[in-house]
């Protein structure tokens, strides 16, 4: 399938967020050729009466003008330098980054405004920014969430069919952790019936702790309207022998309460044994531990979007 490009300009890019670890959000595209199935930003492309399936990954809206619009929105004499997480909607870091470099320009806006920021991501492209991260560290506090589902090649290739492989997401992690960025891993969504094994959890752990990871998060799959019709596709097509699972376990767009914390123990539990449950962030430039914890807030709170 060929992807589509769409140029198109933005009259506001800082999104007001409520109820999170963070105060405003940045998507520099819209759509995202990763195609993860499990993602729960399809539903979006719906709005712009585009298909929540092939179109979101095969038609990418380009905000071309994302960065002049922010710095404008940063010099009102009202912004407060509320924490702005970027990529909450869309990967920061899918490959038209490496042309449109959008969000590297976001980033520098935001360190010239000193605002604090998190990233999250799949695209190892962000070793490209460790620059310009550095810079938002040391001016108001930065983080950078690596997402990773699996470990496991088949698994991976099932779920993720456009992103990177999953060790050179983990080589991203050491290679920011070296340079000093505060980096963790967000291992989300745990999938029920895919990646739900502890073999699965435990190597995305360990593998997280051994690249420099300096936390750890966790949330299983959500499957809101729009996403849920992509994903039982997918499950037709990939599990078929998990269809009557999932009609158990999501009548509504959460899995059980029981089955989350039993998936969060096992997590947590892991966490422990891997040295993760203990390990400080690194120090965020001033080193005051009020923005260790907004980094730590961020982390949290962007697995509720399903990362």
């Amino acid at each position: 399938m060929t992807t589509r490009y769409l140029e198109t300009g933005a009259k506001s890019v800082l999104n007001a967020v409520q109820g999170m670890g963070f105060r405003w959000s940045v998507n520099p595209y819209r759509g995202c050729v990763h195609g993860c199935h499990y993602c729960f930003a399809r539903r979006y492309h719906t709005y712009l009466d585009l298909g929540a399936g092939e179109d979101f990954s095969g038609v990418i809206l380009v905000k071309v003008n994302a960065v002049e619009v922010l710095r404008a929105e940063l010099a009102r004499p009202g912004w407060q330098r509320g924490m702005v997480a970027v990529g909450t909607a869309t990967d920061p870091y899918q490959p038209i980054e490496g042309r449109y470099r959008l969000t590297r320009g976001i980033l520098e806006a935001l360190a010239d405004a000193r605002t604090p920021a998190s990233v999250v991501t799949k695209g190892p492209m962000v070793i490209r920014d460790r620059d310009v991260l550095a810079a938002v560290r040391d001016r108001a506090g930065v983080s950078v969430c690596v997402s990773l589902t699996t470990l496991d090649p088949d698994r991976w290739r099932r779920l993720e069919p456009g992103t990177a492989p999953p060790h050179q997401r983990l080589r991203a992690v050491e290679v920011l952790a070296t340079a000093g960025i505060p980096v963790g891993v967000l291992l989300a969504p745990i999938v029920p019936g895919l990646t739900t094994d502890r073999a699965n959890l435990e190597a995305v752990v360990r593998g997280a702790a051994e690249h420099g990871a300096a936390f750890l998060g966790a949330g299983v799959l959500h499957l809101a309207p729009g996403v849920r019709e992509h994903f039982d596709g997918f499950l037709s097509a990939e599990a078929p022998e998990l269809l009557p699972l999932y009609r158990r376990l999501y009548p509504g767009t959460r899995a059980p309460a029981g089955v989350e914390r039993s998936l969060g123990a096992t997590v947590a539990d892991l966490r422990r044994r891997y040295g993760l449950a203990d390990r400080p962030s690194p120090a965020l430039g001033s080193g005051e531990p009020a923005r260790d914890d907004a980094s730590r807030r961020v982390t949290e709170s962007q697995l509720s979007l399903g990362f």
